[in-house]
């Protein structure tokens, strides 16, 4: 530090006076003052990152955000010191399509901050927005004025200032970071993300794996970049940390391990998430952690606005297994509220009238809606078909709140990476019936025996041919 940089530190201090002890979240004053302010990390790239394994302090297993990052903080004597910078970004959220948002440090949902029961944080949040802002820490136990309210516990963050927030942390357990001003707009533009604080005895409730992701939703016209703030109840954008399938990314566990799943809802309505292939336990609510005997089994745990939940599984069965909100509305990309219904309505001679005028119309919904996962439609500008994805069998109609959880043998502790399609064991794929000749022919699935299923690889654009 020059002499210069301390001189000024002097002269403010004489200015601000014992008026700085008066702000429970204030300017950068008083203590943290003595020291820079700790550089803000960006990310712009929105596939998920490794792990940030503690470097100092007490050790942890730490978590993994899907589609995100944690934010690094440093050591300042006995500070953990963190640095959030509310900005607007540009929010992939699947490939070919894009969304003005505004977050945190380049990306929305922020970065997970990560620390443990006991430590004493100090976190800098700089505003880069047009208009004023605070952050919450939701679910935190902290002195009143470190509350985040904007006009209620501290004076707002006016854009360009940088406030300091100091508080110790009094329990383990899931946690957000959202604002408390303008919420109408600040959070449906996307302003949010975790806070997770792990146990002081590292081998408290301890898992191998430990997934964090938040639940938000946003009203965006086709061809349009910005979200309707004002929309209470027709949100056509339905995420997880503000990506929808195909851009969510696997949830990669290794056969045998101990997985946690945490989930936050910052969106408008309850989501009732279900995951197959498992039942699990819920561990760990807004609260904080159940007690053993008071967990409860489940294959869906519903998500009320503004909660989380914690759920854990004994990985032990392999495969590609769903995880998804069962509102089937939600696990749909953008779509039309005021679609007519044209089931069972033939339209074919309609449909070659129209394609006279716009060639590349294409007459749909008469049978379902099933054909508009296949099928390459053309789209208007930044926009999702609204059913999308292939699988190793063929179109897999879904978008929105949905991904899948791969559970392998023999990956490695550090890997996280898409292991790819499942190769199922013969005669455990379900298959087409083909006449009591077959029946004589084929032994049962749980005996190992009958002849091994074939199956493609169905690529987008294509389509499977003929039966197996």
């Amino acid at each position: 530090m020059t002499k210069e940089h301390k001189a000024r530190i002097v002269s403010r201090r004489s200015i601000l006076g014992s008026a700085a002890a008066l702000l429970g979240a204030g300017l950068v004053t008083g203590r943290a003052q003595a020291a820079s302010i700790p550089e803000a990390p960006t990310m712009a790239d929105a596939k998920t990152q490794k792990p940030w394994a503690p470097k100092f302090g007490r050790p942890y297993q730490p978590v993994v955000t899907l589609n995100g990052w944690t934010l690094p903080p440093r050591m300042n004597g006995e500070w953990k010191e963190f640095h959030l910078v509310a900005e607007p970004v540009v929010r992939e959220v699947a490939p070919g399509m894009v969304a003005h948002l505004w977050g945190y440090n380049g990306q929305s949902p922020g970065p997970t901050i990560e620390a443990v029961e006991g430590d004493k944080v100090r976190i800098f949040v700089t505003n880069k927005l047009p208009e004023h802002t605070t952050i919450h820490w939701h679910g935190q136990l902290l002195p009143c004025g470190m509350d985040g309210v904007g006009g209620l516990t501290q004076p707002h963050i006016k854009p360009g200032k940088t406030f300091v927030y100091e508080f110790q942390l009094k329990k383990s357990g899931t946690f957000m970071y959202h604002p408390h001003a303008d919420e109408m707009v600040q959070m449906a533009m996307g302003m949010m993300g975790f806070f997770v604080v792990h146990p002081r005895d590292p081998g408290f409730m301890r898992v191998d794996r430990d997934f964090v992701f938040l639940l938000s939703s946003y009203d965006i016209d086709p061809g349009s970049y910005v979200p309707r703030v004002s929309e209470m109840t027709d949100f056509n954008i339905w995420t997880f940390n503000t990506r929808v399938f195909p851009g969510i990314d696997p949830i990669v566990v290794r056969k045998d391990e101990r997985a946690r799943i945490r989930v936050g809802n910052l969106t408008m309505t309850n989501h009732p998430i279900h995951m197959h292939g498992y039942d699990f336990s819920v561990t760990c609510t807004d609260g904080g952690w159940v007690r053993p005997e008071a967990r409860w089994p489940e294959v869906t745990i519903d998500i009320p606005v503004g909660a989380m939940r914690a759920f854990e599984f004994d990985a032990v069965y392999e495969g590609d297994w769903a995880i998804h909100c069962h509102k089937s509305h939600h696990t749909m990309n953008p779509m039309g509220h005021e679609v007519s219904n044209f089931i069972g309505v033939e339209k074919k001679d309609v449909a070659k009238k129209i394609r006279q005028l716009v060639p590349d119309y294409m007459a749909m919904g008469t049978a379902g809606m099933a054909d508009m996962g296949e099928m390459e439609m053309p789209l208007p500008d930044n926009t999702l078909p609204m059913m999308t994805g292939f699988g190793p069998f063929g179109a897999m109609e879904m978008g929105g709140m949905f991904t899948v959880v791969k559970v392998r043998q023999g990956l490695s502790r550090e890997d996280y990476g898409d292991p790819g399609w499942f190769k199922h064991p013969p005669g455990t794929v379900a298959y087409e019936w083909q006449g009591e000749s077959q029946a004589s022919t084929r032994a049962p699935p749980s005996r190992g025996a009958g002849k091994s299923m074939e199956y493609q690889v169905i690529k987008p654009g294509s389509r499977p041919r003929g039966n197996h």
